[in-house]
């Protein structure tokens, strides 16, 4: 089969970090099914790996050396044959896919490692024993395999229950959603083989081959991330899966009633990125000089960095929670622009490193494999790198540093970006350059300040009582209706429905009995 991704990024380890790629200079299946093992098992959550058979490397650098070794043309088939009887002794079963690919006029076997569905798999410490050998669990550490002992292990098991988001099957997603001229446009941007396919092979067989079906024959279903990538409408399945812009000219709190609605940009995730970079530069990036009394250089500054913008966007839509019906929402203000999206930073990152806003290593991702199909489109950098990119950038450009605020129950993730503090006020001219955003004003709104993080566009007015009514009804019909629920039935947004209820307490209309998990609502006075 084909790889999804180009055979010269993975021997020059570009796109894909260097622990999720190993060299091998001949074949040794002793040692290489350790690794496809520690791949499968994904410890790490890094989305698998890639064996390279036929490549030897520099030892103090770890860079394939060119030309490449090869593998002997006729020796391949009977390695691949060998591997059948291989994947039948990693427990529970696990094929690796394999793709013979022409490197320097030799020949290389590239074995793509997926994170499996069914992990943890342990595979015998010499699959080429004949009597059989102790079975092991391998994971990788850095860029060695390695035996998983003790809390490792202990922690290893318990992944089985931890699939990420975007790679669990979604029953709803059928063929018909999927775009041929999406998927074709993303495999010829990452020279992928796979692109000549696309118009000579099934669709679903493209999609098997990139690894994007899950389940068993009879009932393969196609993983979520198919349509997070894939589908020219993924909030058919993921509500609300789209970025709105709000722009408030005299600041969220000073007025929150004077505010203009910008676009709501949709699409695919990655369109939704590019079509939202490509609007917030247009509208917000702007570079400035000026000329100081007592110095005869010019300084140049941009009102915001954009590349700052750009890891900030990204990551909104690679890290938000597409279980949640919450868009991606940007405020723009006269100091800054906040990106908020729902789901927050995992609990491993620690609250004395958010606050700190520079590094944050996580060691879960909800989206796993949704970054991965992003840092292979240069969209992310991954590594961690995000927040110390966006700090430099700012600081390089001479602009205050980035803020990041979250909740104690890690619900959202909000960043906020400076604009320079040279700049004044740009939002008095935005509505010059854009005629929709001017038809979109509105006047003064009967809602009060906002006081809790924002996850719409605007608040709905309180007074609204057709709206409360429908949620007020729903509650009397089910005490132990969530927010999600009442989120789902009404049309409404979490956070309105939260804002809905809170006020309804404060008014002494309703109240809590019990706990958030297994409490229930109760009219006061009935």
């Amino acid at each position: 089969m084909a790889l999804a991704i180009n055979i010269n990024d993975l021997l020059n380890k570009q796109k894909i970090e260097s622990n999720r790629i190993e060299f091998k200079k001949g074949w040794n299946p002793a040692s290489i099914y350790h690794s496809v093992c520690a791949f499968a098992n994904d410890f790490d959550d890094l989305g698998g790996g890639y064996i390279v058979v036929g490549v030897d490397t520099n030892d103090k650098s770890g860079v394939a050396i060119r030309p490449i070794e090869g593998l002997p043309e006729d020796k391949i088939d009977g390695i691949l044959q060998e591997m059948v009887g291989y994947n039948n002794k990693i427990a529970p079963y696990y094929m690796p896919r394999t793709s013979v690919e022409e490197v320097d006029g030799k020949y290389v076997l590239v074995i793509w490692c997926p994170a499996g569905i069914n992990r943890p798999y342990s595979v015998p410490e010499n699959v080429t024993a004949k009597n059989g050998s102790k079975e092991y669990f391998y994971v990788r550490s850095g860029t060695s395999s390695i035996i998983a002992k003790g809390e490792v292990l202990d922690e290893l098991r318990e992944l089985a229950s931890r699939v990420p988001f975007d790679e669990r099957g979604n029953p709803d997603i059928q063929i018909e959603d999927i775009s041929s001229l999406l998927l074709r446009e993303y495999l010829v941007k990452i020279g992928s083989k796979l692109a000549t396919d696309i118009n000579t092979k099934p669709l679903q067989s493209i999609l098997e081959q990139m690894d994007l079906y899950v389940g068993p024959k009879e009932n393969r279903m196609l993983r979520n991330v198919a349509a997070m990538m894939f589908c020219e409408t993924p909030s058919k399945f993921f509500k609300r899966t789209q970025v709105e812009i709000v722009y408030f000219p005299e600041g969220r709190l000073n007025n929150p009633s004077n505010l203009y609605e910008g676009p709501v940009i949709t699409g695919s995730v990655p369109q939704i990125i590019d079509r939202t970079l490509e609007y917030l530069k247009r509208m917000l990036v702007m570079q400035s000089i000026i000329k100081p009394k007592d110095d005869y250089r010019s300084q140049k500054f941009y009102t915001y960095p954009y590349q700052a913008l750009e890891e900030s966007v990204s990551n909104s839509l690679y890290h938000r929670d597409y279980r949640e019906w919450e868009p991606v929402v940007i405020t723009v203000e006269p100091s800054g622009i906040t990106i908020q999206n729902v789901g927050g930073p995992d609990r491993s990152i620690s609250a004395a490193d958010i606050s700190r806003c520079e590094i944050l290593i996580s060691k879960r991702y909800r989206n796993r494999r949704l970054g991965e199909y992003l840092k292979e489109l240069n969209m992310t950098e991954g590594r961690s790198t995000g927040i110390p990119t966006i700090q430099n950038v700012l600081e390089n450009n001479g602009s205050p540093r980035a803020t990041i605020v979250t909740d104690d129950d890690r619900t959202f993730f909000r960043i906020t970006i400076p604009c320079h503090e040279s700049a004044g006020n740009i939002i008095t001219d935005i509505a010059h350059k854009d005629d929709s955003l001017k038809a979109s004003r509105r006047g003064v709104l009967k809602s009060g300040p906002m006081t809790g993080p924002m996850t719409g566009p605007i608040n709905r007015p309180m007074d609204d009582l057709e709206s409360a009514s429908k949620i007020i009804t729903l509650v009397r019909n089910n005490p132990n209706v969530s927010f999600s629920e009442l989120a789902k039935q009404t049309g409404f947004s979490r956070s309105w429905v939260a804002e809905v209820m809170k006020r309804l307490q404060e008014n002494k209309t309703i109240k809590r009995v019990g706990n958030n998990k297994t409490g229930h609502w109760e009219f006061i006075g009935e």
